[in-house]
């Protein structure tokens, strides 16, 4: 017992080792920047506009990553953990498929329309709940997740559905400003690299400082572009591997409801604060509107090849999308 609260202690303190590894890139790339190069090579007017603009994109740098670090990530209400006499029920149970019809019973009064892939209620037996829609269990943090994502080791937490919008802004920030510093230190990497300025302490913080913040870009490019393109589809990273299953079989498009409608659910309907690290995502993550559900328990509809997604639609299509929504949203209040 000892030696594995030991070993948790140790996972512990290891895991926040890339967070450590970023915060201290990004504070020598402050000091790099400020002291090093704007101090030192800027002058004037030049060098004003230049830390005014540097200094926005590091507090939203900052920002953004303490959020997507520092938010818990949601798990199951009360509403989908089994009662004492549920439980004591399921528990004696043998046979597995009484299990499942006592587990289909309870779930009835619950907005659910995904399934394990043997067709019963998804139930998490470490967290002792009945699972909701697009929610998973994290073995890194023990937890079940609300619109579970993704374990990630950069920030140690569960990406999911409290803290996904602050880590696509995480990356968004991260990319403006890598490219930011890039842009305005490349004209002294140049001349460092070409020895027309002398050498100095000076000359090893922008060469490095310009290496580091163009690798970084390149790698955070594709990880942005990638979740975009999830964003757009309305799907997490765990569904794009592996497609949810309905009751009639996996739909990757199941809770697609058209481009428009799915940046809202993520970033709200407040455009204003879309780039705000503030939370502002629909819903509560215990219920997702599907684009209906005959078609998502359609096999035929649930190829994505067979399935146009009509992005402007039609008015009809618009209140329809508008209905599914508000849905949601009184599904969600019945659930607090």
């Amino acid at each position: 017992m000892a030696l594995s609260r030991g070993l948790r202690c140790c996972q512990r303190i290891f895991s926040w080792i890339p967070v450590v590894i970023i915060s201290s890139v990004a504070l020598w790339s402050y000091y790099a920047y400020v002291f090093e190069l704007c101090f030192c090579e800027y002058r004037g007017v030049c060098s004003v506009s230049y830390l005014t603009v540097f200094h926005v994109c590091f507090v939203m740098f900052c920002w953004t990553y303490w959020k997507a670090i520092f938010t818990p990530p949601s798990s199951p209400s009360k509403k989908f953990q089994l009662s004492y006499n549920d439980k004591e029920r399921y528990e004696m149970e043998e046979r597995p498929d009484v299990q499942k019809q006592i587990l289909v019973d309870i779930s009835k009064k619950l907005p659910i329309f995904t399934r394990a892939a043997s067709g019963a209620i998804r139930f998490c037996d470490r967290c002792q709940v009945i699972k909701p829609d697009r929610c998973h269990h994290c073995s890194v943090c023990e937890m079940c997740v609300l619109k579970m994502d993704h374990h990630c080791p950069w920030v140690n937490n569960c990406i999911g559905f409290s803290n996904y919008k602050f880590f696509l802004l995480f990356l968004c920030y991260s990319i403006l400003y890598c490219v930011f510093i890039a842009s305005t230190a490349f004209q002294y990497f140049l001349k460092y690299w070409v020895e027309d300025l002398p050498s100095g302490h000076a000359k090893f913080h922008v060469l490095f400082l310009v290496f580091v913040a163009l690798m970084f870009f390149v790698s955070l490019m594709f990880l942005f572009g990638y979740h975009c393109w999830l964003v757009s589809k309305n799907r997490s990273t765990l569904e794009a591997f592996s497609a949810p299953l309905f009751q009639n079989g996996p739909d990757k498009n199941g809770f697609n409801v058209g481009f428009h409608r799915n940046l809202r659910q993520v970033f709200g309907n407040d455009r204003r604060l879309w780039f705000v690290p503030v939370f502002t995502s629909l819903g509560d993550g215990h219920y997702f509107p599907v684009r209906s559900v005959s078609e998502s328990q359609n096999p035929l509809l649930g190829n994505e090849e067979n399935w146009e997604e009509d992005e402007g639609g039609t008015d009809e299509e618009e209140g329809t999308g508008e209905y599914n929504l508000t849905a949601s949203e009184e599904v969600s209040e019945r659930l607090i």
